[in-house]
């Protein structure tokens, strides 16, 4: 069975903020044994921007 971790982080007010801290987050969650799977946003601007999103992170779930 599939075990999903979900980390929530912020994206940059600024149009063309660069940020790396996704690359860090999926970096950490590799090291556990996830493998990261996608992203979900989770709030937008009324322009439809991406405010907040979700990595999805899968691991197989110990028996």
């Amino acid at each position: 069975m599939k075990k999903y971790e979900f980390v929530n982080i912020k994206i940059g007010r600024l149009v063309g903020a660069k940020s790396e801290e996704h690359r860090k987050i999926i970096q950490e969650y590799a090291a556990k044994g996830y493998r990261y799977v996608g992203y979900i946003p989770t709030e937008l601007t009324d322009s439809g921007k991406i405010k907040f999103m979700d990595l999805v992170f899968e691991t197989e779930e110990a028996e």
